[in-house]
């Protein structure tokens, strides 16, 4: 059986199941060795076979290995063996994915597919876009970080950002049976090396930014980026390529493109154009222009006010990618403007934790340096107060960002707790050591120390819980907490045990004890 044939398979009545994960395998089922970012598919061929798959998608690099099975002894397995069927591919994840497409009817082919890359901003994007299709009266599938939303009324948590390719697949035809023409999708690095979204036209496809992460998993800056820019590769002639014109990276991805451009900007000569009006502690109000219709950038009359809760020059940004991106799916300037304003908030993004006290407290997902001086730069101008800051850095990931954020802290902050975020199978102290290493002031593990570099106290406290409390306990009128990291996170993961914990909770029931002192009670 060749490759073609087996598509014909399982577009078929009373297909066989196609799986990726060997141990879901049943009897007559296709198993497709992929390799992931933990474990290759390969290695667990033979588990597949044991519990009964009968055909095997495997890389031409690693035939090899099916052809040794056929040689095993040992009663039916033997037999079985010499009856599998065995379809070598130059990419198993691309067949994964097709695979995945054809078994489920194509709905991919059926939907108007949106993607959004970078290191920042995914999934401030991937709601926006969908606020603004929401406005115009569409419904519109989110896949990301924080949700999976087929449309059903129902979203539930996401387990990642970009799942694999059957999950997308079984997403997108659920998304059609509920009535989506659209879908916006957050496309990882991870999942774009790993080649999760062949098999998925996208119309159009964002780019927010590119700073330092996931060089665990990358291992060098060029490979990070070589990964982004392969969505952009990937998109036809008659797709949109949407970019960020002030991300020193965009004009590498243009160049690899053969998708048109739409260029976007603040305050800079673009496609489309933001420039800020105002921003608070309430909110932003800007601007936004498309200088197509209006090749002057000074030129007002046609530009569109936004007025967003959302705060940050990053996050008009962001409004920018999701603006362009609904343009390219051929929704007008107005509705999108409308849809901008429309969105009140965004899990774990900046997240202002309601309260009637004379202090603030948010919750956000910064968990690298570039996204933590983001937020704090945003923050530090709007507070009246102390700025005060708790962060830590996730255990087994990229290391080289744990001094970098102890630094952007120490120049933004005014009081800084270190603590634990998911040290996994680290030691907390380990990694609370590397950010410490990153401060002006050299100094040793220690439970409380002033930096005499500069007026910043800097406090370490590995336990995430009191680290909150004692953030939210020791601020006065007009300070503003910023608790980073984990952003909408449900969990902590200490060793390989997750456990649940929410920074949102946890503030939440600090806030109402604070809100029961001031009352007497």
């Amino acid at each position: 059986m060749n490759f073609d044939e087996l598509l014909n398979l399982v577009s078929s009545d009373n297909a066989p199941s196609i799986c990726v994960d060997s141990r879901a395998i049943g009897n007559g089922d296709i198993f497709v060795a992929v390799e992931g970012t933990v474990y290759d598919g390969h290695d667990f061929i033979d588990q597949a076979l044991a519990n009964g798959a009968e055909y095997i998608v495997c890389q031409k690099d690693r035939g090899q290995r099916i052809e040794d099975r056929r040689q095993t002894t040992g009663g039916s397995l033997k037999h079985r063996a010499l009856s599998i069927e065995t379809i070598v591919v130059d990419d198993s994840a691309e067949a994964a994915a097709l695979l995945a497409q054809a078994g489920r009817g194509k709905p991919a082919s059926q939907l108007t597919n949106l993607a959004v890359t970078g290191t920042n901003g995914k999934t401030t994007v991937a709601y926006l876009v969908r606020s603004c299709i929401q406005k115009a009266g569409q419904k519109c599938g989110l896949i990301g970080t924080v949700i999976y939303d087929t449309c059903s009324g129902d979203s539930r948590q996401a387990s990642l950002t970009t799942p694999d390719c059957l999950t997308i697949a079984a997403g997108q035809e659920q998304m059609l049976k509920n009535g989506a023409k659209y879908m916006v999708i957050e496309a990882s690095s991870h999942a774009l090396s790993q080649n999760r979204l062949a098999a998925v036209n996208f119309k159009a496809a964002a780019f927010t930014n590119l700073a330092g992460d996931h060089l665990d998993y990358h291992k060098t800056e060029e490979d990070y980026l070589a990964a982004k820019t392969r969505l952009f590769s990937t998109l036809s002639p008659d797709a949109v390529a949407v970019l960020n014109k002030q991300s020193p990276q965009a004009e590498l991805i243009a160049k690899q493109t053969q998708a048109n451009i739409l260029w976007y900007a603040i305050d800079e000569p673009a496609d489309i154009t933001a420039h800020i009006e105002s921003m608070d502690m309430s909110g932003t109000r800007y601007s936004i222009l498309d200088t197509r219709c209006s090749p002057s950038i000074e030129h007002r009359a046609s530009s569109i006010e936004v007025r967003t809760p959302l705060l940050g020059r990053y996050n008009v940004s962001n409004s920018l990618a999701a603006a362009g991106l609904c343009l390219a799916a051929g929704f007008d300037l107005k509705t999108i403007a409308a849809g901008l304003s429309a969105l009140q908030t965004i899990p774990g993004r900046l997240e202002k934790i309601d309260w009637p006290g004379d202090f603030s407290v948010l919750v956000d997902y910064a968990h690298t340096d570039d996204a933590l001086k983001n937020v704090l730069s945003t923050l530090k101008p709007l507070c009246k107060g102390n700025l005060r800051v708790v962060f830590g850095c996730g255990g087994d990931r990229d290391r080289t960002k744990r001094p970098r954020m102890a630094r952007v802290a120490e120049q933004l902050a005014d009081f800084i707790i270190v603590t634990s975020d998911n040290p996994r199978t680290e030691k907390p102290e380990d990694i609370i050591d590397e950010i410490v290493a990153g401060f002006a002031s050299r100094f040793s593990f220690s439970t409380s120390i002033e930096n005499p570099a500069s007026s910043i106290e800097i406090i370490i406290e590995p336990d995430r819980k009191k680290a909150i409390e004692l953030a939210i306990e020791s601020a006065e009128k007009d300070d503003i907490v910023l608790i980073a990291g984990k952003g909408h996170e449900t969990y902590q993961i200490i060793g390989t045990q997750k456990f649940d914990f929410s920074d949102k909770q946890i503030a939440q029931k600090c806030l109402k004890k604070q809100r029961n002192r001031l009352l007497g009670k």
